[in-house]
């Protein structure tokens, strides 16, 4: 059976106190609305539509990788009124459209895909996610006849004081027939406390024309929904535990769960070790048994198996297998190590391609350069890649020596085997096995401080 997704994401989220659309504040490295578009998508929906309003073109600009569609709903008039926006997207499809919110990050893609089948199986025109919860407060009421079956939804305002009591509480998620929805958002009016046009009084339509109407229980904490920056961290807390837990399970170390901060869409092989302090974000991938000592942050970036990274910032770059990096070195976009390398202290690497096996071991920058295997670094190397308008690009042979203190001015090249002698400032190519010294020849002026006056 078709079946599509309309998620909500008009609101303004006022309490959020922000500029930034509420669904698009971020849990684990990812907007909230992004969170549910995805779980969408490996839940099976074939169509996804996003309900955009205030804030729309920021929405659009941070969901625009997910390929969806939008809907606009210019004026915010309730759930209802938000449907009946998408109702384009809907029209000539016959099947099944869930619909959920933008802002409720922490459902689960097994409790969709459940969803779904219990709609279909049960042959509901409607089917509502709902919790069951101590203290219902301001959530709308699920009221059920006494054979079980769902009359219809009311909202708190709306209440009576026994419907009040009901604990069985409206998650805001729904799968609808998509023509029987169709047919009663045409129905719906908006002659209630808020003056809204409720989405929840479709139930009561379609359970006054004869259909039937279901409704599936789940953990109230899949279901919640974040309209505060407190409610945004709470969200954070059991997102970042699941996920940690997750690959805890999956073999790798954690020693400090409570302060290592994992993205949900990183991957982590087995036995790899993770001390605290550390961020892991985007897209991410952590191969085998690798350790990640305190305190380094990884982005949109590979790590091979048995590398070691200690207090380091690595961002879209890749760092093949066996290599070290840190403490304190940082790796910039687009950057590629090779395998069995050294990056060591203070080093930064922007742009640029290092081959396998070579040490660049402390305090030394190399930028938009290619430099091949078996190389060594001495301390303070600095390659010159920036003439005040223009970046320039160096080349590096294989089993160079760069000594220590020597500034390569771009465009240059240093070809095999060649050397630097340290203190050098080399602008011109070094041929392949020769010896560059590129300083002043040193002279020594005898009795210079005392004639200076300087001698204590």
């Amino acid at each position: 059976m078709y079946k599509c997704a309309a998620i909500l994401a008009a609101g303004e989220g006022k309490r959020m106190k922000s500029e930034t659309p509420k669904v698009l504040h971020k849990v684990c490295g990812k907007e909230m609305v992004n969170h549910v578009i995805d779980i969408m998508r490996k839940a099976g929906m074939e169509d996804v539509n996003v309900i955009v309003g205030k804030g729309a073109e920021k929405v659009k600009e941070g969901t625009k990788t997910r390929n969806v569609s939008y809907s606009l709903q210019e004026v915010q008039l309730g759930t209802g009124h938000a449907v009946m926006s998408a109702k384009s997207f809907l029209n000539g499809k016959n099947g099944t459209v869930a619909i959920f919110t933008g802002d409720a990050p922490l459902i689960k893609e097994e409790t969709v895909k459940k969803f779904l089948s219990f709609h279909e199986e049960g042959s509901f025109k409607a089917t509502i996610l709902t919790s069951v919860i101590e203290e219902p407060a301001h959530y709308g009421r699920v009221i059920r006849n006494t054979q079980g079956e769902v009359e219809k939804i009311v909202e708190a305002k709306d209440c009576n004081p026994e419907e009040a009591k009901v604990k069985e509480i409206n998650a805001g998620m729904y799968c609808f027939d998509i023509e029987a929805l169709l047919n009663s958002l045409d129905k719906l009016k908006n002659n209630n406390a808020q003056g809204e046009y409720y989405l929840t009084d479709v139930i009561g339509i379609l359970k006054s024309e004869g259909f039937k109407v279901g409704a599936m229980i789940t953990d109230f904490e899949e279901t919640i929904g974040v309209n505060s920056r407190i409610e945004l961290a709470e969200t954070e807390r059991i997102l970042r535990n699941r996920t940690n837990r997750k690959h805890m399970e999956n073999g790798v170390t954690i020693i400090d769960p409570n302060s290592t901060y994992i993205g949900s869409d990183v991957e982590i092989g087995r036995d790899t070790i993770i001390y605290p302090g550390n961020v892991l974000e985007g897209k991410t991938v952590i191969m085998e048994n690798c350790m990640l000592y305190p305190n380094s942050r990884i982005a949109d970036s590979i790590i091979e198996a048995n590398v070691d990274i200690q207090s380091s910032v690595i961002v879209e770059s890749h760092v093949g297998e066996g290599t070290t990096v840190g403490p304190f070195a940082y790796i910039r976009p687009e950057s590629i190590i090779g395998k069995h390398a050294r990056i060591g202290d203070f080093v930064e690497i922007k742009k640029s391609t290092i081959g396998d096996n070579t040490k660049v071991s402390h305090l030394t920058y190399i930028g938009d350069a290619e430099v091949g295997s078996g190389c060594n670094f001495g301390c303070g190397t600095v390659v010159v890649n920036y003439d005040g308008k223009k970046k320039h690009k160096t080349v590096i042979g294989d089993n160079v020596f760069i000594g220590c203190n020597t500034n390569l001015v771009s465009p240059v090249e240093v070809k095999d085997n060649a050397y630097t002698a340290a203190g050098s400032t080399i602008t011109s190519e070094v041929p392949n096995g020769a010896l560059a010294v590129a300083r002043a020849r040193q002279v020594n002026i005898e009795g210079w401080v005392e004639k200076k006056g300087l001698k204590k």
